[in-house]
């Protein structure tokens, strides 16, 4: 069949069903000019290979998007990443965000939480409430969405060692709310392998938080249907200094690992890949960032086709979050982070994102004021109802640069995913510090490249310009510390000590045996046990994780 052929029996099966469940946002898409936009535009001529390499929008092997009407049915998921001081504070800042029209919450945790410790712990000192909102016990988490209806509402949470209690948490909230597991609706990060080589915010050891990881695929496939188990995250690879090419191998790879160690826990392929999320960065090269985000969805439905033998084609979607790149960020002249953020934001939508954050312009500085949170939110808003680009799916499909550098990176991915695989797998690269030695030459290449002004930053190292101190920052007070380990106080005054005590002894053992821990986990968060309790308790049976040096 020609590709003319194709494309209309695509429209009338895919598109034609998918319609039948989700209607377009209006009858038809035309220009300024009353010019008609079609929903997917392909060549009519012969391509070579169109229909292994591009395909259709909502078909393997995804190249051109994972829905067959990508944005003409809905836009992306409008999603601001927030969250500082105490729960009563971040909550505040989420219903600012849903009156200015954010379709989604996706929250921001302070250190002391993502590393499991409580905010009256000494390693906490100095850090609670600082970059993210501290959650101490179910008390907090009640704050936090306090308001916020969590049947309606889907929710990513940035938290990986300590996902599993937060996710409890959340569960038990929505309990509380009268909303069912099986009704609730979002993401936790929930990767692991990247914190050993990007970020560092690991506690265990690498074969026990595998263990949690498919811990909460298996408990959530049973229970909690609609949630996303893993949000395999390229974002922090990208910020610690990866190229594009590392970025999107170094995540595949995580992503392998933990199909595999998913499969090896006794779980069927399909029964759980279609719950996995990926999570990207988007830099400042607009046509690289676009053809990454095309190689890394082709990559991913070859992988899971030719390699783990999915059956289901939504084992095979790879579907992602995007975050626009806060270390292109300046504290030099911050207003051209506008600019910057705008790029990354169109390349995200470009490469058929499903959700985005655009980062606020003072964030080099400090957390963002609602001011530049309410500009960066508009920005999405401009490219989704302005620009036209959301009328057509995948619309650089066929430009000669953007198929070259999709080709290209889909090479040179491929081919660092073959060398991890031979040094056996994700979990022991890592363990031998070879990802993260690869993104340590590249941040240092590209530091240089900027030192010698081979690379310009604007109002860096070129067109730079005498300014005043920065004013009217958004900073955390200290007596958010000292009101938060006061509520902490007053929680566990009121609390069964004797109820937590046992949850905590039931969790230990289940730690020390085979059970799944996400029943054990959901128990002691109910009974107000704090994160920082639970956390111990594996501690003491997982042990901690120490660093490998790469120099």
């Amino acid at each position: 069949m020609s590709i003319s052929e194709n494309k209309q029996a695509w429209q009338e099966t895919v598109v034609k069903k998918n319609l039948a469940k989700a209607p377009e946002r209006q009858e038809s898409f035309r220009t300024s000019s009353d010019l008609e936009v079609e929903r997917c535009f392909a060549p009519d001529f012969e391509y070579p290979q169109y229909d292994e390499q591009l395909g259709f929008p909502g078909q393997y092997p995804f190249t051109r998007g994972v829905q067959p009407t990508m944005y003409r049915g809905r836009f992306w998921t409008m999603r601001q990443y927030a969250g500082f001081g105490t729960a009563a504070e971040s909550n505040e800042r989420y219903k600012y965000l849903l009156s200015a029209g954010q379709t989604g919450l996706s929250i921001a945790f302070d250190l002391p939480t993502q590393m499991g410790y409580d905010s009256d712990a000494a390693m906490a000192r100095g850090e609670v409430g600082k970059v993210g909102v501290a959650v101490d016990s179910l008390a907090d988490m009640e704050v936090l969405f306090d308001g916020i209806p969590l049947d309606k509402v889907s929710t990513s949470m940035t938290i990986n060692s300590t996902a599993s209690i937060l996710l409890a948490m959340y569960i038990a909230v929505a309990e509380k709310q009268g909303v069912s597991p099986a009704q609730i609706s979002g993401t936790i990060q929930n990767d692991i392998l990247k914190e050993y080589m990007a970020r560092g915010t690991y506690i265990y050891p690498p074969k026990e938080s595998m263990r949690i990881i498919t811990d909460i695929f298996a408990y959530c496939k049973d229970n909690v249907p609609k949630w996303n188990t893993i949000s395999i995250s390229g974002y922090h690879i990208r910020e610690a200094g990866s190229s594009a090419v590392q970025e999107v191998a170094f995540t595949l790879a995580d992503g392998i690992a933990y199909v595999d160690a998913a499969i090896k826990a006794g779980l069927d392929v399909d029964q759980f890949a279609p719950r996995l999320a990926f999570f990207f960065n988007s830099h400042n090269n607009l046509l690289e960032e676009v053809a990454k985000f095309r190689a890394a969805r082709r990559m991913w439905a070859k992988i899971m086709k030719d390699r783990f033998k999915a059956k289901d084609p939504r084992s095979m979607m790879l579907r992602f979050h995007t975050q626009t790149a806060g270390c292109t960020l300046t504290a030099q002249q911050p207003d051209n982070n506008i600019m910057r953020v705008t790029l990354q934001a169109l390349a995200a939508v470009l490469g058929g994102t499903q959700s985005l954050h655009t980062n606020s312009r003072d964030e080099a500085l400090a957390l963002p004021t609602e001011d530049s949170v309410r500009i960066a939110l508009r920005t999405q808003q401009v490219i989704a109802y302005e620009s036209g680009v959301a009328d057509s799916a995948d619309p650089l499909a066929g430009s000669f640069l953007v198929e070259s550098l999709t080709d290209q990176i889909e090479k040179e991915a491929t081919a660092y995913i073959e060398r991890i695989d031979a040094l056996g797998g994700a979990v022991e690269a890592i363990s031998r510090g070879f990802q993260q030695k690869e993104i340590q030459d590249s941040a240092y290449a590209y530091q240089r490249s900027i030192e010698k002004n081979e690379t310009i930053i604007v109002g860096v190292n070129k067109f730079t310009v005498a300014e005043k101190a920065p004013e009217g920052l958004l900073k955390v007070k200290e007596e958010v510390e000292l009101s938060q380990k006061a509520a902490l106080a007053k929680m566990k005054g009121q609390r069964d000590d004797a109820k937590v005590e046992a949850t905590l002894k039931a969790l230990a053992g289940a730690a020390q045996g085979t059970d799944n821990l996400m029943p054990f986990i959901l128990d002691a968060v109910k009974s107000y046990a704090t994160l920082g309790e639970i956390a111990n308790v594996l501690r003491e049976v997982f042990g901690v994780h120490r660093e490998t040096v790469v120099l």
